[in-house]
């Protein structure tokens, strides 16, 4: 579904990224870690089209992507949940949630998309009409992952979903997050905290100073220098 072959990209001639691998399939839940810095982020906007790398490959579903502009490569199948679980603020959560079925009307019909939203997050349904700025920092992470679910995905990416969410939320996401996995989504997850890594996870990669050092199974027996990543990502 999703393959990165040695990529790296350079930010105001500054190397973020020094030739990374990685691959997502269908149906797989793949995880990013690594600490703050370390380039998730990057990785992420990379992928979207935000960025363009140096040097590499970014495919999906058999075709480059690199260089296309952000809105053709959502419209390809790949949803995006940034860290900051940004939403609009003058549109309520409906709003927020419908959107993507307006900006890529192909695929399922809107009505089962925006079902479906609902279904994985059917909390939503009770804050159907408040405002975006009126919304938690829970709310506004539930409302960011629905809204990139009804653009009717092939691959979500997920920046960060359990980032300075409370312990009464985390649950909620996660269950989310598994139930979307089960519906036959790749999702790719960037995480700063080995502990919010999903138990069902199929593979972990460890991401330090812009490089790949680590990459199998979490739970695994982890290297010493990955385990001074991980703890100091915990």
């Amino acid at each position: 579904m999703l393959a990165l072959e040695r990529l790296t990209v350079d930010i105001q001639n500054s190397r973020i990224l020094s030739g990374i691998s990685l691959k997502v399939a269908a149906g797989e839940l793949i995880c990013l870690v690594g600490r703050n810095g370390a380039g998730k982020t990057t990785t992420f906007r990379s992928i979207m089209g935000y960025v363009q790398p140096v040097s590499g490959t970014i495919d999906f579903q058999g075709k480059s992507i690199v260089g296309w502009p952000t809105h053709r490569i959502a419209q390809l199948g790949i949803g995006y949940a940034p860290e900051e679980s940004q939403v609009f603020g003058d549109l309520n959560v409906a709003e927020n949630v419908e959107l993507p079925t307006w900006t890529r009307p192909q695929g399922r019909d809107a009505k089962t998309r925006i079902a479906l939203a609902y279904q994985i997050f059917p909390k939503l349904r009770d804050y159907a009409a408040r405002g975006g700025n009126q919304l938690s920092g829970g709310e506004r992470k539930m409302v960011s992952i629905a809204r990139a679910l009804a653009l009717d995905p092939q691959l979500l990416l997920l920046d960060e979903p359990f980032e300075g969410l409370s312990p009464a939320i985390i649950p909620n996401i996660g269950e989310g997050i598994s139930s979307i996995r089960r519906l036959g989504h790749g999702i790719l997850i960037a995480e700063s905290n080995i502990h919010h890594i999903p138990e069902d996870a199929d593979s972990l990669y460890v991401l330090e100073r812009g490089e790949i050092i680590y990459s199998g199974k979490p739970g695994d027996t982890y290297p010493p220098e990955v385990m001074k990543v991980i703890s100091g990502a915990a």
